[in-house]
């Protein structure tokens, strides 16, 4: 399944400052959905280089991480049991700034 990811809002720095990813994750033998759950776990093992803890907090995304699905909350998709589709866009911004 090919989607597109973008991390912003200094995520980005937590995937080697690259914003934009396009990846094909691999559905498990007898899968036929991704899930946004199965997703998150997908990314912190592939995609995030440095410092997950920033990324995740448990099986989800840590507070302050807004998520959009095809620039939609993910809240209306169902957060972590969201199903993902083939060419699905997945925004992850921190709104969480140091001062």
């Amino acid at each position: 399944m090919k989607l597109t990811l973008e991390f912003g809002g200094g995520l980005e720095l937590l995937c080697q400052s690259i914003k934009i990813h396009e990846v094909d994750v691999g559905l498990k033998d007898g899968e036929v959905k991704l899930m946004m759950r199965d997703l998150l776990t997908w990314i912190r093992t592939n995609v995030i280089k440095e410092r997950p803890e920033m990324f995740m907090k448990e099986d989800s995304v840590r507070p302050g991480v807004l998520v959009l699905i095809n620039d939609c909350d993910w809240e209306i998709y169902g957060n972590l049991e969201a199903t993902l589709e083939d060419k699905d866009v997945i925004v992850f911004i921190s709104t969480l700034h140091g001062g």
